[in-house]
């Protein structure tokens, strides 16, 4: 077999791929009596062609690019992060936690201490799926989506009770949210409403590559996710490393909370994940689980997110359709993926392709 052959394989099972997307999501338009043609060039096209559209966009696509480089490294670590909703809220808690209790610390030093404080709450809520998985075997799928509940529970308590806004108790309104914070955590803005976050972003995928295709540590946890058994019969701690790598999506999971809060809302609200950590699963797989690839693939989720909130106005298709769409991509991306690795079904087309060419020879 040719390397030629393959990447031709390749190429054709991706192009099938695209247009599978493209009929399944046409038909469902179709179907709710939408302008197939006009509701594509309104979620994909119309926010390019604004610069204020383009970095709307931007904004949405931060913290898709953070939590999905996270999301990549527990995946070829053996372990798949669906919880990364949850780690973001409590990565958001625990910056504003920070940000609450030292408001007079300089910028230079609190901005960093609040992401930190993020990153910890975020790791803090993936080591313990982690843990569970690594000691006790427990299914990651199951400990993720409960402490997802847990997270968005506890967020919208402490909203209610330590962090509520005293503003909003003199007043009566009761609002769930915390008071304006501090300055002296917000991110810096480059134009508009685009903040230094994607700077933070770019930086995270650069070092995540590094540390994934550049060192023994990285090795190994590609080994552990890749073959288990076989990593363990090199010596290597799979236990260690699924925990660590949890620990670390976990962080980056919350992270994006803390650049989200820094650089956009600078004060906790209710529904400011946003979905993100369910998004930031489809971003990592369309990005082929890898830092460089997820770059663009977040681009490509921001541009279709804030489409949708031009869709309703535009073309009167409903916002959550993206949300139909993001399932669709999923279904397709899990199928192409199996196609591709299944080496039998590669070689058999192989052969019938070169029986094909001695028969025309």
């Amino acid at each position: 077999m040719t390397k030629g052959f393959r990447l031709a394989f390749r190429a054709v099972v991706v192009l099938l791929a695209i247009l599978a997307t493209l009929l399944m999501a046409s038909v469902i338009l179709w179907m709710i009596g939408a302008d197939v043609a006009a509701t594509f060039y309104t979620i994909c096209f119309e926010p390019l062609t604004r610069m204020l559209h383009i970095s709307e966009v931007l904004i949405r696509a931060i913290p898709l690019c953070i939590i999905a480089i996270g999301i990549s490294v527990a995946y070829r670590s053996g372990i798949i992060n669906i919880g990364a909703e949850g780690q973001m809220a409590m990565g958001i808690l625990a910056f504003t936690g920070a940000a609450l209790a030292f408001p007079d610390v300089p910028r230079p030093l609190l901005l960093p201490l609040a992401l930190l404080a993020s990153m910890i709450g975020g790791g803090v809520w993936g080591f313990i799926p982690g843990i569970l998985k690594a000691r006790l075997n427990v299914s990651e799928l199951l400990s993720t989506v409960m402490l997802n509940y847990i997270a968005a529970q506890f967020y919208s308590l402490c909203l209610r009770t330590i962090y509520l806004d005293p503003a909003e108790q003199v007043d009566g309104t009761g609002t769930p949210q915390s008071m304006r914070l501090t300055e002296n955590v917000w991110l810096g803005r480059i134009t508009g409403r685009l903040h230094f976050g994607i700077l933070i972003a770019l930086v995270l995928a650069v070092l995540i590559f590094i540390l994934m295709w550049k060192t023994s540590i990285g090795f190994k946890m590609r080994a552990s996710g890749s073959c288990a058994r076989a990593a363990r019969y090199g010596g290597i701690s799979v236990g260690f490393y699924v925990a660590a790598s949890m620990i670390i999506s976990g962080a980056f999971a919350g992270l994006a909370g803390g650049v989200e809060l820094a650089g956009v809302h600078r004060r906790a609200i209710e529904g400011i994940t946003n979905n993100y950590g369910f998004s930031g699963v489809v971003v990592a797989l369309f990005g082929g689980l890898h830092p460089f690839g997820i770059i663009p693939a977040s681009f490509f989720f921001g541009l279709m997110i804030y489409g949708s909130t031009l869709a309703p106005s535009k073309v009167g298709v409903p916002a959550n359709i993206v949300q139909v769409m993001q399932g669709i991509i999923i279904i397709v991306i899990v199928t192409a993926q199996m196609v591709l690795s299944n080496a039998y079904l590669q070689d058999r087309i192989w052969r019938k392709y070169q029986a094909l060419r001695k028969k025309e020879a």
